[in-house]
């Protein structure tokens, strides 16, 4: 076997782009020859993964999945719409939120889970770049459990089951009737979906959210040339305003557009003769936080003719 010295691996890196242990590999199965070693690498689709990385993938799909008291979320990115309507691309994040459900694990995991097919989550994500010629990102994960009571979800933008733009998962502890509470959480998903809550009650909220909330409410009382005496009131008075606004139970129902969340759990409870409590939820929105590249493809097109 050929001795695989660092400069073969780094020019081999320099060559196609992939990463160093990509690269070694590659020339440990081609015996040290780096023209094969590209060629392995291209065979791969390691090469045009490489070269794809750097791109931004801001669009793709929400992935969702309940299985009884447990539900999964996924986000799979990709650089354009269009790919979100691949059917290749679809049976993907499908696939990766079956495994996800499965093992239950974060994201570094899965990304290293079976595939099912003799590949890792990612070295499938490999290949469909390959395949694509996009770049693809398996953004994040995250689950929903509850011991007692159901996993409700709601897709936005739905392309199939359990695909879409934004996705919601919502928990609901309580024994009572099951087709009742899941009535019940769809609703709330759906409310969810809307209106973009930070939390289900004060208690969860952020007490640094609050803390600059305060602090900016706090500043407007002062300037609004109220006597000291009532600034702290009107903070209060404000930081209720701010909880409507912010807090999931707080938040006046979509649904109705006049009952508060909680008043609605609390009817349901009412109704079932058992306590109904809202656990949580998690909501994804495709390509949130991303910092989306604007093309300007006539400028490139001209830029390339000059």
């Amino acid at each position: 076997m050929a001795e695989i010295t660092a400069s073969d691996v780094k020019a081999l890196r320099e060559r196609s782009g992939a990463g160093m242990m990509d690269c070694k590999k590659a020339l440990v199965e081609c015996d040290g020859d780096i023209e094969k070693a590209v060629d392995y690498l291209r065979k791969k689709g390691l090469s045009t993964a490489a070269k794809k990385a750097s791109r931004v993938a801001a669009e793709g799909l929400i992935g969702v999945r309940v299985d009884g008291t447990k539900g999964t979320i996924v986000e799979v990115n990709a650089e354009t719409d269009f790919v979100a309507r691949n059917e290749t691309f679809q049976e993907f994040v499908k696939k990766v939120v079956e495994i996800a459900s499965g093992k239950n694990c974060d994201l570094e995991a899965l990304k290293a889970a079976d595939y099912g097919n003799g590949h890792t989550v990612s070295e499938e994500m490999v290949n469909l770049i390959a395949t694509i010629r996009e770049n693809i990102e398996l953004r994040r994960v995250s689950y929903m459990t509850v011991d007692n009571g159901i996993v409700a979800s709601y897709v936005h933008n739905k392309i199939s089951d359990g695909l879409g733009k934004i996705g919601v998962l919502v928990g609901i502890e309580s024994t009572g009737d099951k087709a009742k509470l899941m009535e019940l959480g769809k609703q709330i998903a759906m409310h969810i979906a809307a209106a973009n809550p930070l939390s289900t009650s004060v208690d969860d909220l952020d007490p640094a959210v609050i803390e600059r909330e305060r602090a900016v409410v706090t500043e407007q009382a002062k300037n609004s040339g109220k006597k000291p005496e009532f600034i702290d009131k009107i903070v209060e008075g404000r930081l209720r305003k701010f909880y409507e606004d912010a807090v999931l139970l707080e938040q006046v129902f979509v649904i109705d557009g006049e009952t508060r969340v909680k008043d609605v759990v609390a009817a349901v409870s009412k109704e079932l003769g058992t306590p109904v409590k809202v656990k949580g939820f998690y909501k994804f929105v495709l390509g949130e936080g991303i910092e989306k590249q604007v093309v300007d493809f006539a400028a490139e097109v001209a830029a390339q003719l000059s």
